[in-house]
């Protein structure tokens, strides 16, 4: 049991490294695509050389991070096989499809006409290297919606049914799966939070230009459209944040609970705006959670259900079996004692078909299918010893959060004042100040990106699918010396692509100064 649990959890560390790193990639690459289509398209419709020669020098540094990406999503995707193969067998036919698609479909769009977006210039025509580079940032798009498409039904599994004759699930609702609302409006949050690390990427290296008084017009103009973009990301970001609220309230209400540290809820259930988690709170004692706590009166209802005077569960509601429906209104649901019981009948009738199945007993089969089907929704919960198992880790979803939120508020105070000055005081733009908050944006953007996906995933634990499958019941049988090494080795090989994206990068920006880049 003791390696069984180790290789869990260095299953889980494994992976997480494997996303965190690959998701330094993914973001800029979705804002900087962006950024170049718009700057190329200026070319074509003015033929002003200055807008192609800026297109240029983004799109050098999109393409070193972008096959930086692909390295790590390559990892990723290996990993399901690997380290998670129960996972694999139990719902392979469903979360397969998705990925499937985007090897075929998106990923070969990109990588197609990424090749005459950097090869093209001069042996294609303008109009056709154009539709190149926009159908580049298309893919990459795509490539987002249906991995994401395949994340959102690990969070939300729909369009499925179990065979037990196979002892796995099988798909019976394509459009189910791929147009999921929790697909959907993952989708946007994540690309248009592209838009803005992108955005924050162009402001810092121009930011950089200015410090060293080099290629100070090329600079400002390039700030000007990240404003636009960085700006107009920010402001969609936080209305498809405020249609992720309501979904997490509806659909994983647990996760909302950690995110706000809430473990009795009320009626008008204020929002934390700042506070420490109590590291000596324990679930069922009377001790604040929340030290120190500033809220906003009102806030998580509005946010949860857009009702101020809403109910919200926290964590010991659900797990009694009090929560909302989806019209907002409170009910009674099941007790998670309850579900770890009834999961463990849903196992039983599972073992009790395939004997039945093994003896040729057709009425014992039929009899298990129904007791099967009647708590089949609580499945996962059967593998869990105690209902505090069903708990994300508070304190890491709860700072989370706030990292994510309080950045998005400094980024939109960023873009807002960066394009004030850009247009209507562009020398103050030149100021020591103006530039230091420029350059800082790099690493707030990324961890603000970061803080989001950890939000998410961390929430919620510790289900690989939503309420099916916990991670100890999804990890392949290998030894946790194995899985221990592997981590070791990427830790080795990421840290390696890491240092030799950056540093190629730095050597082309410092190039870069060196040289008149409108000339």
């Amino acid at each position: 049991m003791d390696d069984l649990i180790s290789t869990v959890d260095w299953s889980r560390a494994q992976f997480a490294l494997t996303a965190i790193v690959h998701w330094l990639f993914v973001p800029l690459s979705i804002g900087l695509s962006l950024i170049v289509g718009i700057m190329e398209t200026m070319w074509y419709k003015t033929r002003n050389e200055r807008w192609k020669r800026m297109a240029k020098f983004w799109m050098l540094l999109f393409g070193i991070n972008f096959a930086c990406g692909v390295a790590t999503g390559l990892i990723l995707e290996f990993e399901f096989g690997t380290n998670w193969s129960n996972y694999s067998w139990f719902v392979g036919d469903i979360f397969g499809a998705p990925l499937a698609i985007e090897g075929i479909v998106a990923f070969f769009l990109e990588s197609t006409f990424i090749a005459v977006m950097f090869f093209g210039w001069n042996r294609v025509s303008a109009g056709f290297h154009l539709a190149a580079t926009w159908l580049t940032a298309l893919g990459i798009c795509l490539s987002a919606y249906w991995i994401l498409v395949a994340n959102a039904w690990m969070q939300y599994p729909v369009g499925m049914e179990f065979d037990p004759a196979q002892m796995r699930n099988v798909m019976v609702s394509f459009a189910d799966v791929a147009l999921s609302p929790v697909a959907v409006n993952k989708f946007f949050h994540t690309v248009l939070s592209g838009w803005v690390l992108g955005a924050g990427f162009v402001i810092g290296v121009s930011c950089w230009f200015l410090l060293k008084k080099s290629n100070v017009e090329f600079a400002k103009e390039s700030m000007k459209i990240a404003s636009w973009v960085g700006l107009t990301g920010i402001l969609l970001t936080m209305w498809t944040g405020d249609g992720s609220a309501v979904q997490v309230a509806q659909k994983q209400p647990m996760k909302l609970a950690a995110m706000e540290g809430l473990y009795n809820g009320t009626t008008g259930q204020s929002l934390v705006a700042f506070g420490l988690i109590n590291p000596d709170k324990e679930r069922t004692d009377d001790q604040p959670a929340i030290l120190g706590e500033i809220s906003i009166p009102y806030g998580l209802s509005i946010l949860a259900n857009h009702d101020p005077k809403s109910f919200v569960p926290g964590i010991n509601d659900l797990i009694n079996g009090i929560s909302i429906n989806a019209d907002g209104d409170t009910i009674d649901t099941v007790s998670y004692a309850e579900r770890i019981a009834r999961g463990q009948q849903a196992q039983q009738a599972l073992r009790n078909y395939d004997a039945a199945m093994n003896a040729g007993d057709e009425a014992a089969m039929n009899s298990a299918v129904e007791a099967l089907k009647a708590d089949f929704k609580y499945f996962g919960y059967g593998y869990l010893n105690s209902v505090d198992e069903a708990v994300p880790p508070v304190a890491l979803t709860f700072y989370a959060f706030r990292v994510m939120v309080m950045g998005g508020g400094y980024l939109l105070l960023l873009f807002a004042a960066m394009l004030f000055l850009s247009y209507r005081k562009p020398r103050v733009i030149e100021n020591k100040w103006v530039v230091f908050f420029g350059l800082i944006t790099i690493p707030i953007v990324w961890i603000v990106s970061e803080a989001g996906w950890i939000t998410a995933e961390m929430g919620r634990q510790p289900w690989t699918i939503e309420g099916l499958l916990p991670v100890r019941a999804a990890v392949s049988a290998i030894p946790a010396g194995s899985v221990q090494l592997t981590f070791w080795m990427f830790v080795v090989v990421f840290t390696g692509l890491l240092v030799a994206e950056v540093s190629i990068m730095i050597r082309e920006i410092a190039k870069a100064t060196k040289k008149d880049l409108l000339a």
